[in-house]
């Protein structure tokens, strides 16, 4: 059975993607941490980061850092960090989450909510100055 995630990937379910190429694809967390808080996912279905082909997960950080790039140009943050939990979903991801402190990282924090204006805002924004880095 198809993880969530890929059901993602392939359209059954909606999201607020900002951005995919031939490994990776990229979307806004539903129950972000902050604004702007994004998941990278290998289109590859693994469960474990750590068992990643070598080259998806280059491309995985690659893409990453990209997509982290133009979260700081959208949302105001002093960094934007970077977690690999993989308990919630059984499908390899990355949590990008803007930040000022190292405690704005914790998950037992309580998620922020938006309405469907702000994430379709926020998705757009982030989309749009991805597509010069992608």
């Amino acid at each position: 059975m198809p993880s969530l995630f890929t059901r993602i990937i392939q359209g059954e379910i909606p999201c607020y993607k900002l951005a995919e190429n031939e490994f990776c694809f990229s979307f806004l967390d539903i129950k972000p941490l902050a604004r702007g808080h994004s998941l990278v996912i290998p289109k590859m279905e693994v469960d474990n980061f750590f068992e990643l082909p070598d080259e998806v997960l280059c491309e995985m950080i690659t893409f990453s850092k990209k997509v982290a790039s133009a979260i700081k140009q959208v949302v105001p943050c002093t960094k934007v960090g970077m977690s690999v939990i993989g308990l919630e979903v059984p499908h390899a991801h990355i949590h990008l989450v803007p930040i000022h402190a190292v405690y704005d990282l914790n998950f037992s924090n309580a998620r922020m909510h938006f309405t469907e204006e702000e994430y379709q805002f926020t998705a757009a924004e982030i989309s749009k100055r991805l597509t010069s880095l992608i």
